[in-house]
């Protein structure tokens, strides 16, 4: 355990640091209760991204938890990757977190194969180096009946008796009650009226200095937005080019800020709060993309995700600002541990918005101070998109490929994906329209020797990346593509088809299709991998062939691997073991890579 002495620096401090990986977003609002937990145990916390805290000095940290989500195939979340891979660097000494007490805190969903798999890993090597686990690592489970909080409530509990334990109270100080309101993340000032107004999201529409960022995006000029499916088909999937030119992206991943959508009213909590009145923010690390001064309407239409699902936490909160009694029980209910049942279906099972919720709970909404919305109300966050186009066969251009959002609950108002419903909305005959985005590295990299075959494999929009890869090959003239595509009819969700029949023609392309619902019995990619398995064999075996897959999550790339294990059987008779290891020597060699979300 740490040295007398450390814990001597310790309880002078009583210093908690709280490190997030997040990608949708539930790992940082589980660490920021962490940390609200912390300050009520009179903590001095800091919450901070793992790829925001500079990972150098987590030698000199004596009491750290670890939030983590695992994301795709067992990956790290977009801001916990620079700290992962300095991690795992070989030349660390085996005792360079021994002054460390930690916990880790895994979120993730069993219904995939890698359930856990960063938090697990990251437990191991931060032992490796050291360090002093508080208690074993947490699994919480996305399909678990009350969802990861079954598995967070009782390892918190555990969590506080330990740190309290080595690291007691000051004398004379209590845990501070949860029906007492903790004072807000930023204090808010009003300013003069004739300040700047804010103008939409901050944008460059020139070439900037450096890279386009998340925090620095480059202003991209949309110049044309076509709908790929029929008008009869179920789902619009939407072909998307941008003009970038001048902004230096090259990668493969574009993220995307939504701008200007949140579907806020006026309604019950604009009716008493001064909607254009200016503001400005204080306090430690102010909000990015934040202009200040602010209005109010500012920040609740184009900042806060009123769209969204709230969570837990959202209702632990709102419940302090309750003036009805009949309110305010509800929402401590919704947000009790015995309450995760009901809330469930109230919020989760019909996707219930934020903004819904607040119409559902009058009086306690019209009571929310504006100071407390940005603890309230998380901020719209970037999507991403595979780029589906080259710049070498497109230069200055870069295309998307994205499907509208769109479904029903029993809730009368059919759901709307915020960011592909506004994309949707963009034509170039609006005049100058233009989208704020940036791009970053994309997991899949394919070969440098023009003579090495490719086989993807990408039903749906899982194909984006492999237009990209398969238009840059052909500007190149390498030939050797392989691709398994998968839709629903070929009449009506063939994205690109008349592209691919003409590379198939011109001997660039050999092409598998398979249409689900064009026959009675489904047919997916996988099946059509088994009636394939000779030539897939062979790309493998003889050629060395890479492999590449792209979708959905959830259940296509399990289904795909099990296809690849029967062709490695059937075809090149190897065992079940064998073939099994044979594919996972594939993937740790980068023959095999798959880039998936969910």
């Amino acid at each position: 355990m740490t040295s007398a002495v450390g814990r001597a620096d310790a309880m002078a401090a009583r210093r908690l640091l709280v490190l997030f990986g997040s990608q949708t977003g539930t790992a940082q609002d589980t660490a920021e209760r962490i940390g609200r937990e912390a300050k009520r145990r009179h903590l001095q916390c800091t919450v901070e991204a793992l790829d925001s805290y500079d990972v150098a000095n987590l030698i000199s940290e004596l009491l750290v938890v670890f939030v983590c989500a695992t994301t795709g195939q067992g990956d790290p979340p977009d801001n916990m990757k620079l700290f992962w891979r300095f991690l795992f660097r070989k030349n660390l000494p085996s005792g360079a977190l021994c002054r460390l007490d930690y916990a880790v805190l895994g979120l993730g969903d069993s219904s995939y194969p890698k359930f856990n798999f960063i938090a697990k890993k990251l437990h191991k090597r931060v032992l490796q180096l050291g360090g002093n686990p508080l208690l074993p690592v947490a699994l919480g489970d996305d399909q678990h009946d009350l969802g990861p909080d079954a598995v967070i409530d009782p390892w918190l509990v555990a969590l506080w008796d330990k740190i309290l334990m080595l690291y007691p109270l000051p004398s004379g100080l209590e845990v501070i009650s949860p029906d007492v309101r903790l004072p807000p993340k930023y204090t808010l000032h009003y300013v003069a009226e004739d300040s700047p107004q804010p103008n939409g999201i901050l944008l460059q529409p020139t070439a900037p200095r450096a890279a386009p960022s998340e925090l620095c995006p480059f202003a991209a000029l949309v110049v044309s937005n076509q709908r790929l499916t029929a008008q009869s088909h179920f789902q619009d999937v939407r072909l998307i080019e941008f003009d970038v030119t001048g902004s230096g992206i090259t990668c493969s991943i574009v993220g995307v800020v939504p701008a200007g959508l949140s579907p806020w009213q006026s309604g019950v909590y604009g009716s008493v709060l001064p909607m254009d009145q200016l503001f400005a923010l204080s306090g430690t690390a102010l909000p990015a993309l934040l202009p200040q001064p602010c209005s109010i309407r500012h920040l609740v239409t184009h900042y806060l995700d009123i769209s969204c699902v709230p969570r837990r936490s959202f209702f632990q909160l709102l419940s302090c600002f309750s003036t009805s009694e009949l309110e305010r029980e509800k929402l401590q209910e919704f947000s009790s541990a015995q309450g995760q049942e009901e809330l469930y279906s109230y919020c989760n099972r019909p996707r219930r918005s934020t903004l819904e919720v607040m119409w559902d709970f009058p009086h306690t909404t019209c009571a929310i101070p504006p100071e407390y919305l940005l603890d309230l109300i998380p901020r719209i966050r970037p999507r991403a998109f595979s780029i589906a186009s080259s710049m070498l066969a497109h230069p200055d251009r870069i295309q998307i490929l994205m499907a509208v959002v769109q479904y029903k609950t029993w809730l009368s108002k059919p759901r709307r994906g915020l960011c592909s419903t506004w994309l949707a909305s963009l034509h170039p005959e609006q005049g100058d329209v233009r989208v704020p985005l940036w791009v970053k590295k994309g997991g899949l990299k394919f070969p440098s020797d023009p003579d090495t075959p490719i086989i993807m494999i990408g039903p749906g929009t899982g194909v984006a990346p492999f237009r990209a890869a398969i238009q840059e090959r052909v500007a190149q003239g390498r030939r050797g593509n392989c691709l398994f595509f998968g839709c629903r009819q070929e009449s009506k969700d063939f994205y690109c088809q008349a592209e691919w029949e003409e590379l198939v023609a011109k001997g660039f392309l050999t092409l598998f299709t398979a249409f689900s619902r064009d026959q009675e019995e489904k047919v997916y990619v996988q099946h059509r991998i088994l009636e394939n398995r000779r030539l897939v064999w062979e790309l493998l075996s003889s050629r060395n062939a890479h492999v590449y897959l792209a979708g959905n999550a959830k259940q296509m790339p399990a289904a795909v691997a099990e296809a690849l294990q029967s062709v490695l059987q059937l075809e090149g008779g190897l065992s079940p073991s064998e073939a099994e290891e044979y594919l996972a020597a594939l993937e740790r060699s980068r023959r095999f890579q798959s880039e998936t979300w969910s």
